[in-house]
C-alpha cells in the first residue's frame, strides 16, 4: 500500500535548500577552473615574453663582443708570429760591421806617399749588436705584417697599399737617422747606406735590380736571409717572398747597400 505524506511548508523549504547548494556547488566549481585557466596562460606568455626580451637583449652584446675580441685576438697573434720568425731569422747571424780604413806606403824622395782603402769586417761589440739586432727584427716583422696587400703605385701605407720603394720607407723611416727617399734610384746612391758584396748580405740590407733598363736601379727589396728578400713586386700582385737565386732575379740584380747600422741608427 502506498502511503503519501501530506504537502507542508517544510517540505517545500528543505527542497528549495537543496537546489540552491547545488547551484552553488556546480557555480563554485565551474568559476575557478576557467579563471585559474586564464591566470596560468597568460602568466606563462608574460614569462615566455620577459624571457625572450631579456635572452635577445643578452645576445648582442655578447655576439659583438666575441666578434671584436676574436678579431683582436687573430691580429695579435698574426703580429706575434711574425715578430717571432723575424726574430728567428736575425738571431741565427752573426752581426758584422764593415770598416773602411786608410794605409799609406812610406813615400820616397821626390815621390808622393800612395794611400789606398782598405776594407775590413769585424763583430759588433755587445751593446752595438743588441741595438743593431732589435732594429733589424723590427724592420722584418713590419715588412711580414704588410705580405699579402695589394702593389699599389705611390703607395706607402698599409691603407692603401705599397709600390717597392714605398714598402722600404714605411719599415725604416722610424729606425734610422738619416731621411729614406722614396724611389729605387735615390735608395741605391744613399751615402749613409753602404755598398755590401752579395756574398756579405744580411738580414735588413736592401737589394736593388733594374727591370725595365731606366737608371741604375729600379726596383729595391729586402733581404730576410737564407736566400730570399721580401718585396712588392709590381701592379696586380701582392707583398711577397722572393728567392733571391731565380733566374729573372738574379739577371737584373744590380747591388745591395746596408741600411742598418751602430751609426745610423736611431
Amino acid at each position: 500500500m502506498l502511503i503519501t505524506l501530506p504537502w507542508t511548508p517544510l517540505t517545500q523549504a528543505s527542497e528549495h535548500t537543496r537546489h540552491s547548494a547545488l547551484q552553488k556547488a556546480q557555480h563554485s566549481n565551474v568559476i575557478p577552473k576557467h579563471s585559474s585557466k586564464k591566470t596560468s596562460t597568460h602568466s606563462t606568455k608574460s614569462t615566455s615574453r620577459k624571457t625572450h626580451s631579456v635572452s635577445a637583449s643578452a645576445k648582442k652584446p655578447v655576439t659583438k663582443t666575441t666578434k671584436h675580441t676574436t678579431r683582436t685576438a687573430k691580429n695579435h697573434t698574426r703580429a706575434t708570429v711574425h715578430q717571432g720568425k723575424a726574430s728567428r731569422l736575425v738571431r741565427n747571424e752573426v752581426q758584422m760591421e764593415t770598416v773602411w780604413t786608410e794605409q799609406c806606403s812610406r813615400a820616397r824622395k821626390g815621390h808622393k806617399k800612395h794611400c789606398v782603402k782598405v776594407k775590413t769586417t769585424r763583430p759588433l761589440a755587445t751593446a752595438a749588436h743588441k741595438k743593431v739586432l732589435r732594429a733589424k727584427t723590427a724592420a722584418i716583422s713590419t715588412l711580414m705584417n704588410q705580405i699579402g696587400k695589394p702593389y699599389h703605385w705611390g703607395g706607402s701605407s698599409p691603407r692603401t697599399g705599397f709600390d717597392c720603394s714605398g714598402l722600404v720607407y714605411y719599415a725604416y723611416k722610424d729606425l734610422v737617422k738619416f731621411h729614406i727617399p722614396r724611389t729605387a734610384n735615390e735608395m741605391y746612391h744613399l751615402r749613409d747606406a753602404a755598398p755590401v758584396d752579395r756574398g756579405e748580405l744580411q738580414s735588413g740590407d736592401l737589394v736593388f735590380f733594374r727591370t725595365e733598363g731606366r737608371g741604375t736601379a729600379d726596383h729595391v727589396g729586402v733581404y730576410i736571409g737564407g736566400g730570399k728578400f721580401i718585396q712588392s713586386p709590381r701592379s696586380g700582385q701582392d707583398i711577397q717572398i722572393t728567392s733571391l737565386s731565380e733566374d729573372y732575379w738574379q739577371r737584373h740584380y744590380v747591388g745591395a747597400r746596408r741600411v742598418m747600422t751602430p751609426k745610423t741608427l736611431r
